[in-house]
């Protein structure tokens, strides 16, 4: 199954862009660098081709990924079924950060942070919509490379999920492209 939204419906989350630029938790940037936030997420937003494949399954088709990690297994306990989805804010945010490197490199750092941040809100969008279609029985999700899930899980991702029909690719390092991506597991509880 397919999920989207338009641009403009990803929520722009400040204190997760602070974050992921690089302040602490609680630390306020100064106003010069909150505008230039403001201004980059604006102009990124403008981009955005917000786009997610998913599909369910009985936890029994994933035990052979999900019994290789304790960390995994512990998150899925009491899970019957298991949604796994990938998930991209599209190739134009990629470029856009690209173009950025080679003319300002501050501007670049905070486009890369709200890249970060709008891929994230976009995936919180998904798993709220998850978590009220399954009336609050989910788990939080949990990503290949969290914990002792290896990264080499992305080729079973790949595999299982039609990622090409929203653009997205896996690289040999395991990389995905466009890179602000995100595949992950979520649990159902019984």
């Amino acid at each position: 199954m397919i999920y989207s939204m338009e641009s403009d419906q990803v929520p722009f989350v400040e204190k997760e862009l602070w974050y992921y630029a690089g302040f602490p938790r609680g630390v306020e940037p100064p106003e010069n660098i909150k505008k230039l936030m403001e201004e980059s997420g604006a102009e990124m937003r403008s981009c955005l081709k917000p786009q997610l494949v998913y599909q369910v399954f009985d936890r029994s088709q994933l035990s052979y990924i999900i019994d290789a990690s304790k960390d995994l297994t512990v998150n899925l306990k009491g899970c019957s079924k298991v949604i796994i989805f990938a998930s991209t804010i599209g190739p134009l945010v990629d470029s856009m950060i690209r173009r950025t490197q080679g003319i300002d490199a501050a501007k670049a750092g905070i486009m890369q942070a709200c890249g970060a941040m709008f891929v994230e809100s976009f995936v919180d969008s998904f798993n709220e919509k998850i978590n009220k279609d399954y009336q609050g029985k989910t788990k939080p999700r949990f990503s290949p490379g969290y914990g002792d899930v290896p990264l080499t899980v992305q080729k079973d991702f790949f595999r299982l999920l039609p990622c090409q029909k929203i653009g997205l690719t896996l690289m040999d390092n395991l990389i995905m492209a466009p890179e602000k991506s995100v595949t992950a597991f979520i649990g159902i509880k019984d």
